[in-house]
C-alpha cells in the first residue's frame, strides 16, 4: 500500500494499521473458534504478513487469544497492559513490553501513545491484575484504537486523531458496563473528533454458532453520526476489507459501506 498508509479490519478488534512503513495488529483474535465464541468467516493468512508490532488492549480471551498469537513471528515486539506479559514470554515472544496509560514506545518513525479505556480489569490464570488500555498510533497519520472501552473524560484530550476504531457492540444479547454501544460511541467519536471513524467489535462471533453477520450495530452508529458529526467520515467495513488512510479512500473492498451524511 502507498500513499499515507491503510487500515484492514479482520474483524471483532483486530485491525492491521500500516502507517509509514510499518504495520501494527491489534487484539489478533483469528481462530474459528474460542471456547463457546464461533465465528464466521476465517482470516486470510497473507493479513498478517509483515507485521513490526502487536497492540494488546486486555487479558480477556476474546482479545488476547494465545492461540491465535501463536500464528505470528515470536520476534514481534508486543505491548500489553502490565501484568500480562510473561503469558507472552512462556509463550516464546521475545520482544514483550509490558504498558501503563501515558507510555510512549517507538517502532522506527511512527510513536505509539498508550491510553487509559474505561473497561473491568484483566482476572486471568498466569497474569497479575492488568488495567485495560486503549493505543494512539501516530505518524504522518494518527490513528486511536479504544480496545474495549466506555465513556472516559480523556477521550477529549488524545491530541490529533486522523482515524478512530471504536467498539459498537458485543457479542452477546447483553452489552455489559465497560462497552460503547452505537449512541455512545458516537457521543465518544464527538469528544474525538477524528476525520475518519471504523466502527469495530460487532458481528464477528457469537455464542454456540456462527453469527448472521448482523450488521446493524454498524449501521446504527453510521447513521446517528451522521447527524451528530456529519463532518466525521464513517466507514463500515466487512472483515478482511480495507481503507486507505488518506481521507477514507476505499481499497480492495467491494462491500465497504461509505457514510457521510447518510448510508
Amino acid at each position: 500500500m502507498t500513499g499515507a498508509g491503510s487500515l484492514t479490519w479482520l474483524g471483532h478488534s483486530c485491525a492491521v494499521i500500516q502507517i509509514d512503513g510499518h504495520v501494527f495488529v491489534t487484539d489478533p483474535v483469528l481462530r474459528k473458534r474460542i471456547f463457546h465464541l464461533r465465528r464466521k468467516e476465517p482470516v486470510d493468512p497473507a493479513a498478517l504478513d509483515g507485521i513490526d508490532a502487536i497492540l494488546l488492549s486486555h487479558s480477556h480471551h476474546d482479545h488476547l487469544d494465545l492461540r491465535s498469537l501463536d500464528r505470528l513471528d515470536r520476534g514481534t515486539q508486543v505491548l500489553v497492559p502490565t501484568g500480562a506479559g510473561d503469558l507472552l514470554r512462556r509463550r516464546g515472544f521475545r520482544f514483550v513490553r509490558e504498558v501503563v496509560p501515558g507510555d510512549e514506545v517507538g517502532i522506527g518513525s511512527v510513536r505509539v501513545w498508550v491510553t487509559h479505556a474505561e473497561h473491568a480489569a484483566g482476572v486471568r490464570v498466569g497474569t497479575g491484575k492488568t488495567e485495560p488500555v486503549g493505543y494512539v498510533v501516530a505518524g504522518t497519520q494518527t490513528v486511536y484504537f479504544a480496545g474495549d472501552t466506555d465513556l472516559f473524560p480523556g477521550m477529549g484530550a488524545l491530541g490529533r486523531v486522523d482515524v478512530a476504531l471504536l467498539p459498537v457492540a458485543g457479542w452477546g444479547p447483553r452489552l455489559p458496563a465497560g462497552h460503547l454501544d452505537p449512541s455512545r460511541a458516537v457521543e465518544a467519536l464527538a469528544l474525538i473528533d477524528p476525520r475518519l471513524a471504523i466502527p469495530i467489535h460487532w458481528g464477528t462471533y457469537a455464542p454456540w454458532r456462527p453469527p448472521r453477520g448482523d450488521d446493524a450495530p454498524a449501521r446504527a452508529f453510521a447513521e446517528l453520526a451522521a447527524t451528530v458529526v456529519p463532518t466525521v467520515d464513517v466507514r463500515v467495513l466487512r472483515p478482511g476489507q480495507s481503507c486507505g488512510l488518506d481521507y477514507g479512500r476505499t481499497v480492495n473492498a467491494p462491500g465497504a459501506t461509505r457514510s457521510t451524511g447518510t448510508l
